[in-house]
């Protein structure tokens, strides 16, 4: 089976309504809202559709495709400056320690302050895959073709890039970390505080919250258990942003804890990795290596995984790759050591 990551079109709404019913929640940029949807799609479209490299504020919505079946198996998004058009909260964690010298120890009073530190980054995000896919490949593929796409097209993106993980929910669509604090403020559970986000944005329910730094040793053992800690779910998401050079810097999700990780976009692996070079010949080759592959500009995007080998005046592919990326000879492709 070939796997193939696209750009997301209008004809994908059915399908992706389909995978917005299964997340189980937290997934605020793949509501199952069939108008939010469509909205999204329209916001790509305009996104894929501005073929110029100055700056924008775009949202770039791709799928991940059974070539053979023409199923779709997942999505994941890319964010090309964030924060500039509403604001982008998160949790700050900072730590102020001090020592008492008649208690004789050291005390740690350790605060979550709002703050848009974030502001101007890039964001990769809307990643799902779903369960019966999660095999072959399928995550890392959905993960690291993003990373073409910022390659293939870097300054329409900034020159940092972050990613927030869902955090820990339960099977009823509840957060510890949201009833530990802002379900004090607005008088709701955690899955009417994410249809609302999804809905209306998160940031206005983040405008509304006090900006005091929170004591963390205020809240209750069930929130503090969960701070920072992605959802079980996310783990091997997680795994794959820190393969990428992505760190955990001490910022967390307003609402459910989650982790925010960030990377300088020039040090993420794929896109330092990344070379291009034109295609000389569509054949098996013994000395073929697994790359991950792209071509094509924009809306015409595509990537997925290939065998290639190295010739002095370009590259050679495997059959099945060139016909899913639509190549031939004389066309250049993107690719990265897989």
């Amino acid at each position: 089976m070939t796997i193939l990551l696209r750009a997301a079109g209008g004809h994908d709404l059915s399908a992706l309504y389909e995978m917005a019913q299964t997340t189980g929640g937290g997934f605020v940029n793949l509501p199952a809202d069939k108008a939010k949807l469509g909205d999204r799609l329209a916001a790509a479209d305009a996104a894929f559709a501005r073929d110029t490299d100055a700056f924008g504020i775009d949202r770039f919505l791709f799928v991940l495709e059974d070539v053979a079946g023409e199923a779709i198996h997942g999505t994941c998004q890319i964010f090309s400056h964030i924060g500039t058009d509403t604001p982008f909260y998160s949790y700050r964690i900072d730590r102020h320690g001090a020592d008492h010298a008649v208690l004789g120890r050291a005390v740690d009073h350790t605060t979550l302050t709002i703050c848009t530190d974030h502001a101007g980054c890039s964001e990769v995000g809307g990643l799902f895959l779903r369960a019966d896919a999660r095999s072959g490949g399928a995550g890392t593929l959905l993960a690291r073709s993003r990373y073409l796409f910022i390659a293939m097209h870097r300054p329409r993106f900034a020159d940092r890039t972050i990613a927030e993980l869902r955090g820990v929910v339960d099977d009823a669509g509840e957060a510890p970390f949201w009833d530990g604090i802002a379900a004090r403020f607005f008088g709701m559970g955690f899955a009417a505080a994410d249809a609302f986000n999804a809905e209306h944005g998160t940031h206005v329910l983040a405008g509304l919250l006090p900006t005091t730094p929170v004591l963390l040793a205020m809240l209750p053992d069930c929130a503090r258990a969960v701070l920072g800690v992605p959802h079980p779910s996310g783990r091997p998401a997680l795994r794959l942003l820190e393969k990428e050079g992505f760190r955990y810097d001490h910022y967390v999700d307003l609402f459910d804890g989650g982790p925010t990780v960030t990377a300088a976009t020039d040090d993420i692996a794929t896109v330092r990795d990344a070379r291009t070079a034109i295609v000389r010949a569509v054949a098996d080759s013994d000395d073929a290596a697994p790359h991950i592959a792209a071509a094509g500009r924009l809306a015409a995007f595509r990537a997925c995984f290939a065998r290639l080998a190295p010739r002095d005046d370009g590259i050679v592919i495997n059959p099945a790759a060139a016909q899913a990326l639509r190549v031939g000879i004389g066309d250049p492709i993107t690719f990265a050591p897989r």
